[in-house]
């Protein structure tokens, strides 16, 4: 089965949109809702094992935040380099290469026994699991205009599913086995899921023309002239700010004195979070019906909100801790939502610009996770949970100025 882009009428973008696809199994969406979360998991099972891996290979305390450091920056580079080549090559081909090297990083990583090859191999793990960048705009592409929200919002849920699940199944496989299990097992699961999709996943062959350099110049023409994708990637770079920095604090608020939680007590917590995930087909299905700008006040609005709901209660009491759940689950629940409607919006600026277009939205947008995680960490060193929640509230807020401003 072939997907050809084909051209149609003008677009905004000055391009000549892609006509409505053929009929595709309904089984492909929920393929590549699964795709999409054991990919992107792999970004974020380190997190919680820094201090066994880098007790492991020997890494100073200092050296140690290079394990996460360079998996973000790998991925923030894929976005720029890979993922617009969606544009330019079959799909399914590109999609099954990036998924056979994050196999091979992943193994890397998991037989590593020094320090300078786990960095390589987690530095890789990032640049190959841009797949998930390729599969998401590949779901706009099969699906026609007045689903195309339902089914982006599907796809996306599986993608938060596998950032919600990562942390805490890193931390539970690791208390069983050690860390190395986790890259072991991943590395077989990306390796089988090649496998599947080369055989299960309908081509997407773009249409032809253009060039890579030509393409990657373009990103920057497309983020100048095209108002919908700053306005997107702005909102939800702050999203995910808030989001980065509250999972970045929350942990150490729960290992601390107050409530003294252990590593599998944190991992169950996590699992709460996962709830959030329900949002985005239900944004999706609001996004096709038109109500895409009042979701996305609404998520904005949650996710200020989830930060005055984590402050409630006496500091390691029941109720504090029971807030803190709603909390997340309000939180992910919000950046799901902002991320599905962004999404949709972006991805029908240009059928031919969709790979690239979501190359740029998805790099600010790790940016602002980025910058959230790196002040989360600070606000919480120097005035602990109350200044990290007052961050995290003051992102989305901003954003939401921000949207006031936005044009009907």
């Amino acid at each position: 089965m072939t997907v050809q882009s084909t051209t149609g009428g003008a677009t905004a973008s000055g391009t000549r949109p892609a006509q409505p696809p053929q009929s595709v199994p309904a089984w492909v969406t929920p393929l590549l809702a699964a795709a999409c979360g054991v990919t992107v998991a792999n970004l974020y099972f380190a997190q919680p094992l820094v201090g066994p891996i880098a007790t492991a290979l020997q890494l100073s305390p200092g050296a140690a935040g290079l394990i996460i450091t360079l998996v973000q920056a790998g991925y923030c580079l894929g976005l720029l380099l890979l993922v617009p080549l969606a544009d330019l090559v079959e799909n399914r081909r590109l999609v099954c290469r990036l998924l056979a090297g994050n196999a091979v990083a992943l193994a890397g990583a998991a037989f590593a026994t020094h320090a300078a090859t786990f960095l390589l191999a987690a530095w890789l793990i990032g640049f190959c699991s841009v797949a998930v960048q390729v599969l998401v705009p590949f779901a706009a592409h099969l699906a026609p205009e007045h689903a195309r929200g339902r089914a982006v919002g599907n796809v996306t849920s599986g993608l938060l599913l596998g950032i919600m699940l990562a942390r805490p199944i890193s931390s539970l496989v690791a208390d069983l086995w050690g860390w190395h299990a986790i890259f072991a097992l991943s590395s077989v699961v990306m390796a089988l899921l090649a496998l599947v999709l080369s055989r299960r996943l309908p081509q997407r062959a773009p249409a032809p023309g253009g060039r890579y350099a030509e393409m990657l110049a373009s990103m920057w023409h497309l983020l100048r002239t095209q108002p919908v994708l700053r306005r997107r990637a702005a909102y939800q770079a702050s999203m995910f700010g808030a989001f980065s920095l509250f999972w970045t604090t929350v942990p150490l608020y729960l290992s601390g004195p107050d409530f003294g939680l252990s590593q599998r007590g944190i991992a169950l917590f996590a699992l709460a979070g996962v709830a959030g995930a329900i949002a985005a087909p239900i944004a999706g299905r609001l996004a096709d019906r038109g109500r895409g700008r009042r979701m996305t006040a609404i998520a904005l609005l949650l996710g200020a909100g989830s930060m005055l709901i984590g402050l409630a209660g006496t500091p390691g009491s029941a109720f504090a801790l029971a807030m803190l759940t709603v909390a997340a689950i309000v939180l992910d629940f919000g950046v799901s939502a902002s991320l599905v409607v962004g999404q949709r919006a972006i991805f029908s600026l240009s059928a031919e610009h969709r790979g690239r277009l979501n190359g740029v939205f998805m790099a600010v947008f790790f940016v602002g996770g980025a910058l959230g995680s790196a002040l989360g960490g600070w606000a919480y060193a120097h005035g602990g949970w109350p200044l990290a929640s007052g961050i995290g509230f003051t992102l989305p807020i901003l954003a939401l100025l921000f949207f006031a401003t936005e044009r009907r």
